[in-house]
């Protein structure tokens, strides 16, 4: 490697000595790739055009043959050939200085960045071609790109050197380009129906909106410890207390939690919070923005993801926590009348581990289902009313004081979206957050917060309220048929490389 850069860096300098810098400025482009084979495509073999091109882009393949040259460059859209004649390339250069076509041969390596000008040809073989007329180097690359015919296949150097992963693997950058898109469309698609985005605080006094770990760091100034914020829940409330009745935010959120192919400490979601709505109507608002999306981005309401069909198509089904525990492990939780040591010899029963902390009906309820069900329900999937031990922000439901308002949205075995009717009794509130603090006194490092200004505002007056969260990470993992949450952050958070002390 070291001789390689070297002689790279030989060829750097060699563009010195002759007045040009191998770190360009900037260079004017025209058009790009993918512009230009759209648009010229119907050339016949062997047929010219006039039409005058700049373009740049970063060489990934050359092949010299005496006084021709054919490369290959990639610029942000695709790929496209260059024609490359001594003649051409010399004569137009003549008493200017400029870069000969020895040049080109002699100093040009695979990952430079260059810049042509010249017009279209069709070669005799069918090729869309540039016929350079000048060219320019852009960027000298000191090091070579991994070898065209394996990859990148290293997945952890892939996530570790993303910028490697995007220009030898296309489909890495098709997944980024969609993501773009869809986040795009998602904005879109909200402010058409009148909801605006809101830009909550990334630093909190308190850590709130949802059970988990947070981040902790600390202002010097204020001499006050902070947190990085585990939802924007709280702050978008806050929002609907003073009087905007539909808003959302699309940002990053932080847990301090494991990584997994399902979990990355540093996600983006989107919170939408609509007044005058409960969580059927979020349920609603759910299942026609993901068909939306699927529809705009895979151009199909059915999509095949890691070999299994996904059809969105038909109305996604809805069932209570306790029937899909009872249709998949024959556990009817109604029967125990509340009995939670009956409840607990029973999950014993089907091989269900749980620790000594599930200590109530409800904890037991939720942990069968999330090692029983979760990872069985394939096609979309609501899964509603939820236990109230797990959910201290959500209204309590209709007819059940133990069960709350709340849906989860279940695809391909894994949580995408959760949402509620939102809790907007105050006094209903304090005690819960009372409750929660109780558990996060006791070691419960999840457990919610008790936040007073929050409970304040709601002493306000919250109007009733639908809240619903979406993880796009794993939506876009579906999108684009992704197994790993890693493939679609473009910089995944890893463990540090060790390093000899001796390299």
């Amino acid at each position: 490697m070291s001789e390689i850069r070297e002689a790279r860096l030989s060829k750097a300098n060699s563009l010195v000595k002759k007045g040009f810098d191998p770190y360009a400025e900037n260079f004017k482009i025209s058009h790009s790739s993918i512009f230009l084979i759209e648009k010229f495509s119907h050339l016949d073999n062997g047929q010219e055009n006039d039409f005058p091109v700049s373009i740049a882009g970063r060489v990934l393949a050359k092949r010299v043959m005496g006084k021709i040259a054919f490369f290959t460059i990639n610029d942000q859209e695709g790929q496209i050939q260059l024609y490359l004649d001594q003649k051409i390339i010399n004569s137009n250069n003549e008493n200017q200085k400029v870069l000969t076509f020895e040049d080109l041969k002699e100093i040009v390596d695979i990952g430079d960045w260059i810049g042509v000008c010249g017009t279209i040809k069709k070669t005799n073989k069918g090729e869309l071609s540039i016929k350079v007329e000048k060219w320019a180097m852009l960027s000298k690359s000191l090091q070579p790109l991994p070898d065209k015919w394996h990859g990148l296949t290293d997945i952890e150097k892939r996530y570790r050197q993303r910028y490697l992963d995007l220009i030898v693997n296309p489909q890495s950058k098709n997944v980024f380009k969609t993501r773009a898109k869809c986040i795009s469309f998602i904005r879109r698609w909200l402010d058409e129906r009148s909801f605006l985005e809101i830009e909550t605080p990334i630093l909190q006094s308190e850590a709130g909106g949802a059970e988990a770990r947070p981040f902790v760091t600390y202002h010097n100034t204020l001499d006050i410890p902070l947190y990085l914020r585990i939802a924007t829940e709280l702050h978008l409330k806050r929002m609907v207390v003073g009087g905007f009745e539909k808003v959302y935010e699309l940002g990053r959120i932080f847990r301090n939690e494991g990584i997994s192919t399902k979990h990355n400490p540093e996600f983006t979601s989107v919170e939408i919070y609509q007044a005058f709505s409960n969580y059927i109507d979020m349920m609603d608002l759910t299942e026609e923005l993901i068909k939306d999306i699927i529809n705009d981005s895979c151009g199909s309401l059915v999509i095949n993801y890691q070999n299994q069909e996904i059809d969105f198509s038909q109305p996604w089904r809805r069932i209570s926590m306790k029937n899909i525990v009872k249709e998949y492990t024959g556990l009817d939780f109604d029967s125990f009348n509340g009995d939670l040591k009956e409840a607990t010899e029973a999950v014993k029963n089907i091989n269900v581990q749980f620790s000594s902390k599930i200590n109530s009906l409800g904890r037991l309820l939720n942990e069968v289902f999330e090692q029983k069900v979760e990872s069985l329900l394939i096609e979309p999937t609501f899964i509603v009313d939820y236990p109230i031990e797990i959910s201290p922000l959500a209204r309590p439901h209709f007819d059940n004081k133990d069960m709350v308002q709340r849906f989860e949205l279940f695809i391909v075995g894994r949580e995408l979206a959760n949402a509620f009717s939102e809790l907007i009794d105050p006094v209903d509130q304090r005690e819960r957050m009372q409750l929660q603090q109780s558990l996060r006194d006791g070691g419960d490092l999840e457990a919610h917060c008790i936040d007073e200004d929050f409970l304040n505002a709601l002493e306000i007056g919250m109007p009733p309220t639908g809240g619903l969260g979406i993880g796009i990470d794993r939506l876009i993992m579906l999108i684009t048929n992704s197994p790993s949450i890693r493939d679609v952050i473009p910089f995944p958070l890893l463990k540090p490389e060790i390093t000899s002390k001796n390299s």
